[in-house]
């Protein structure tokens, strides 16, 4: 008989109605319906980004294969990037409204406008937040729950360590806060469950998985590196984001350009400067995600430690709870 020592009824289980407290984070150009259809069978939550799909219909067609594929004790959700610099935002969140899910992640600016969107017609909204400041003003828009977004988690990660941020964030909100980053094993997730979390999302184990849609490389990547290859870099979308620290990402190095620099130093030019290289950086994901080339800048998280083989998300999901 298989022992398992996680709590199953916490806060982030009663709200999205899943039998474990474990969202599997959306990654762009990683996630996709298969990898969330076989965490709803784990009863898990999954979540994709809505920019995996490139239109509107595309994005409708994924929400209504799930909303079949959806068990009992599973749910699923997608990921919004709320700023300017996503010009599908508003046209995603009518899609999402319309079709229906279980819940929305937002990222990268303010939620508010998709608080009030979703929560009329019955879906949850989960913020991103690096800091007690920001995890306050989300609370006050109505969020449902603040994912906290610690210092090991993958792609743009916090400043604070996944205790440091949990412990903080629990402590002074009324709102469940789902800890993000650092989550490789079982006993990674009792560690953030002891410092307050009521649940956590769990992003970079899952890229190494048979239903994962990148290149064979990229996942193998993740079992042949590990948490001393991951490195910080400015080279991919302007702001600081974790990857493999591959041959080809020690030839490049980490850092901006001095041009980049400068510009980036423009008042009137930064915003476009950004826009543009997060457009340059995003294309550049995309190319080593899916193509196996030299030039490749994968996007990965710590929590690669424990990965050891490429596997089916049902027995990394539960190799999680085990």
């Amino acid at each position: 008989m298989t022992n398992f020592n996680i709590k199953m009824n916490t806060k982030l289980t009663e709200l999205l109605n899943i039998k474990y407290p474990i969202i599997q984070a959306p990654m762009f150009l990683v996630s996709n319906v298969a990898m969330v259809t076989e965490a709803m069978k784990g009863g898990i939550a999954g979540c994709i980004p809505a920019l995996n799909y490139r239109t509107l219909e595309e994005l409708r067609a994924a929400i209504k294969e799930l909303k079949a594929n959806k068990v009992e004790g599973g749910s699923f959700g997608f990921n919004l990037i709320v700023n300017k610099s996503n010009i599908k935002y508003k046209g995603q969140l009518e899609v999402l409204c319309e079709e229906g899910c279980d819940f929305i992640i937002t990222s990268l600016g303010s939620p508010e406008e998709t608080i009030r969107q979703a929560h009329k017609v019955g879906i949850k909204v989960f913020c991103d937040v690096t800091d007690l400041r920001f995890a306050q003003k989300v609370e006050q828009l109505g969020a449902d729950a603040a994912i906290a977004v610690n210092n090991e988690a993958g792609g743009h990660r916090g400043n604070l360590t996944p205790q440091e941020l949990t412990n903080q964030l629990s402590e002074k909100l009324s709102i469940p806060v789902i800890s993000a980053g650092g989550v490789g094993c079982k006993a990674d997730i009792d560690n953030m469950l002891s410092y307050g979390a009521e649940g956590v999302s769990v992003g970079s184990p899952f890229i190494a998985s048979i239903e994962a849609g990148v290149t064979e490389e990229y996942k193998q990547a993740c079992v042949d590196y590990g948490a001393d290859d991951i490195v910080m870099t400015e080279r991919i979308s302007g702001t600081p984001c974790t990857v493999i620290n591959t041959p080809y990402v020690k030839k490049i190095g980490t850092k901006q350009t001095w041009l980049e620099s400068v510009l980036n130093k423009n008042k009137k030019l930064k915003k476009w400067v950004k826009m543009i290289r997060f457009s340059i950086g995003m294309k550049a994901a995309e190319n080593a995600a899916t193509k196996a080339t030299y030039k490749t800048v994968w996007v990965a998280g710590p929590s690669i430690e424990h990965t050891k083989a490429i596997l089916p998300v049902k027995d990394i999901v539960a190799k999680l709870v085990n």
